[in-house]
């Protein structure tokens, strides 16, 4: 097949094009922010010929500044997605569309299905929500949402990488424990991706939401307790906190655990628990290239 890889520039979408050329069955084309404006509908209509996937990581991904400008975050992560769908339609491609547990109001206590009710809590998860919807109405036969959560890999900052550096800088860090998630690493994902695209070639998966985090649950202070120890640095200099200690614009959701159900339609497993990844993504056999910490 042939894949466009749109926002390849940033963490998830370099794992996604590193991933592909493993694949020499496929071909790619990967396009950064600069390279490709998705807002508009004109130069989107022209990336995506000749394609038969368009694997859209691109993203407002900045939380807390979309509180202040909501517009300007929609129109990355809405309109823009209704760009890609609809120039999907027009060249019969298939879209795989990157979303977020963020469309949840993170009030659960057991794991958002697929086809849970959303509710967002914030200004980045309605941009994201609206994204979502556009997939829905305007690709219904070949759109795939894929949620995911938690995101770290080797490819820009994110909250493994943050604690890796402050480790270097302070005795003790205070991390909070009263938010529950699924940390996925972006390599892992982008290889679901990869196998979520050619399932729906075969006719094995059928457009619509999807779940792409890993399995298992934990806090942000159980996953930098488990940095530091797989970097043999003490878990002890971890300290608990509350959200409520680090009061930010936008609004967190507690609860961001997914739940996985779909895929065995697919005939596909679900991503690995949490551990396994995060122990791989620090293994030197495993691509891409382990932290390291001084």
């Amino acid at each position: 097949m042939r894949f466009l890889v749109t926002g390849a520039g940033g963490m998830l979408g370099r794992d996604a094009v590193e991933v592909l050329a493993g694949h020499p069955d496929h071909t790619v084309t990967a396009v950064t922010r600069t390279e490709l404006d998705v807002t508009d509908a004109a130069a989107v209509a022209d990336a995506v010929a000749g394609h038969d996937v368009v694997l859209n990581a691109a993203a407002w991904t900045d939380v807390d500044g979309a509180e202040q400008d909501e517009a300007a975050a929609t129109a990355v992560n809405g309109t823009a997605v209704a760009h890609l769908a609809t120039a999907c339609a027009t060249h019969g491609a298939y879209l795989l569309h990157v979303s977020t547990d963020y469309v949840f109001a993170g009030d659960a206590d057991t794991p958002y299905p697929e086809d849970a009710p959303t509710a967002p809590v914030n200004a980045y998860g309605r941009s994201k929500l609206v994204g979502e919807q556009a997939v829905r109405r305007l690709l219904p036969d070949r759109g795939h949402v894929v949620r995911t959560a938690w995101l770290y890999g080797t490819h820009g900052r994110n909250f493994v990488t943050t604690m890796l550096g402050l480790a270097k800088q302070r005795d003790f860090l205070d991390v909070v424990d009263d938010q529950r998630g699924q940390p996925t690493w972006s390599y892992a994902l982008a290889e679901q991706l990869v196998r979520l695209a050619e399932a729906a070639r075969d006719g094995r998966a059928r457009p619509g939401i999807w779940h792409g985090t890993c399995t298992g649950e934990t806090t942000w202070y159980g996953l930098a307790r488990a940095v530091f120890a797989l970097h043999g640095l003490d878990p002890d200099r971890i300290r608990p906190t509350t959200s409520s200690r680090f009061p930010r614009p936008a609004a967190r959701p507690a609860y961001s655990v997914l739940r996985h159900g779909r895929w065995a339609e697919a005939g596909l497993s679900p991503l690995p628990d949490w551990h396994t990844t995060l122990t791989e993504a620090f293994t030197p056999a495993a691509p891409p290239s382990p932290w390291k910490v001084a």
